[in-house]
């Protein structure tokens, strides 16, 4: 869908994307706070900005509790939905486009006016640690904190964050939500029919009241390769497994697409180097590979699920392949089938404001950049097999790497699995395609 966007500053220093597309049907909106887990005032209630984040739906100045909000919000079928993470807490909301000023006063009711009490406090909690005995039994949820454990970073995995949930009070919540939810800690994005409501929408977002505050650093922290993680669960029938290499720096977006064309090559397709072969030979059912960023560090990740009997066989395949690619080994058929599936994906990616939203937000939302939709053709085509080598090149020789697995096997194994993932120094540093 053809869009505008434009950056807002707000008078109380709250910034924004207003992002116009014509003749939508519908507006979605995106708020984000830097309030995520790292930024619980310590770890006895590291779990508070998820609690923060379940009573944003509850009382506040206009509605006495959760289902009397529900019932107004939703009633012409409006959604809202919230989520956490270590660094954020983001309210999202998509309605019909003849009711966004209606969604809009919600949001900032639930977002700025909130009325915590005690009786929705014990219920949030409840579910909060229902939800999280429920990841217990997704194996990748169990994973994925260990191996950002194991790289020294500073979280806590699911049993650890089960436990505090029992510590948060009343007054911790109050403490967190006007420490964390101020102007200049907010950014915004709103997608849909902006042509002739501009003046209107910032009157409105003008009218929220939060104070001003301050926009909250990321916390930087030095990593370093672990050693190998072993979850043990007796019922684990196979073994599930993550890892992660890490570059110590925020990748520039056309290194990133640069990587998703890498990552199509080596697991995007039952065609793929890695996951194509593996599946061919009965190694593995499924298994992929992404890149994710924060303000500091980037992140080349690896998950997937082994039968014991092919684990080895399927990391030897890792390795080998992966020690192609820093040898420089990238056909010009996979390089140009990679560039192609990219640009046919991004064709079919900006359907909807709520697509388009979500385009923006993992960029201006993690360090403000704002990368044009409609410059995405122009990076893709620009990508060379050497962007793509240089950088893997600079994942494997970064010292960073961090491996996890959940099974029933003994360590010894886990431990060989990850020892199959190291690589000599010379092959990266020196040689050249």
């Amino acid at each position: 869908m053809k869009h505008a966007v434009e950056e807002i500053t707000l008078k109380n220093g709250a910034r924004g994307l207003l992002i116009d597309v014509p003749g939508a049907s519908v507006m979605a909106t995106k708020v984000q706070f830097r309030a995520g887990m790292l930024y619980a005032r310590n770890k006895y209630v590291y779990e508070i900005p998820h609690v923060v984040e379940h009573l944003a739906f509850g009382a506040n100045a206009k509605f006495r509790d959760e289902q009397a909000f529900e019932a107004e919000f939703t009633k012409n079928g409006a959604y809202h939905n919230a989520w956490t993470s270590d660094v954020s807490v983001c309210y999202e909301t998509e309605c019909a486009d003849f009711e966004w000023e209606r969604i809009m006063e919600l949001q900032r009711v639930s977002i700025v006016e909130p009325r915590f009490n005690d009786e929705e406090l014990k219920s949030e909690k409840a579910n909060i640690r229902s939800e999280l005995t429920g990841y217990m039994n997704d194996y990748y949820r169990l994973l994925w904190p260990r191996v950002q454990q194991a790289v020294g970073e500073d979280v806590l995995a699911l049993p650890e964050r089960l436990e505090t949930i029992r510590n948060i009070e009343l007054k911790d919540i109050r403490e967190h939500y006007r420490r964390t939810h101020t102007a200049k800690n907010m950014l915004f994005i709103i997608a849909g029919g902006i042509k002739g409501r501009k003046h209107r929408i910032i009157q409105m977002l003008n009218d929220w009241g939060l104070r001003e505050g301050e926009r909250f650093d990321v916390p930087k922290v030095k990593l370093h390769t672990g050693a190998a993680v072993s979850i043990r669960r007796k019922d684990a029938s196979n073994i599930t497994f993550g890892f992660s290499l890490v570059v110590p720096r925020h990748l520039e977006p056309a290194e990133v697409f640069a990587m998703g064309c890498l990552n199509h090559i080596l697991n995007g397709t039952t065609n793929s180097r890695i996951f194509g072969t593996a599946r061919k030979r009965g190694l593995v059912y499924g298994m992929g590979s992404s890149v994710a960023a924060n303000p500091h560090n980037s992140y080349w990740d690896f998950d997937g699920e082994v039968n014991v009997e092919n684990a080895e066989a399927l990391f030897d395949l890792i390795h080998a392949e992966l020690a192609r690619v820093l040898d420089g080994e990238i056909s010009d058929e996979d390089y140009e089938a990679a560039k192609s599936y990219a640009l046919g994906r991004f064709q079919m990616g900006a359907q909807t404001p709520t697509q388009i939203a979500d385009y923006y937000a993992e960029g201006y939302f993690t360090n403000g950049a704002i990368v044009r939709y409609d410059a995405m053709p122009g990076l893709i085509r620009s990508t060379k097999k050497t962007d793509m080598i240089e950088l893997a090149r600079e994942f494997v020789g970064s010292g960073v790497r961090g491996f996890a697995a959940v099974s029933s096997v003994e360590k010894a194994l886990i431990t060989s699995l990850d020892a199959r993932l190291i690589f000599g120094t010379e092959r990266h540093d020196h040689r050249r395609p």
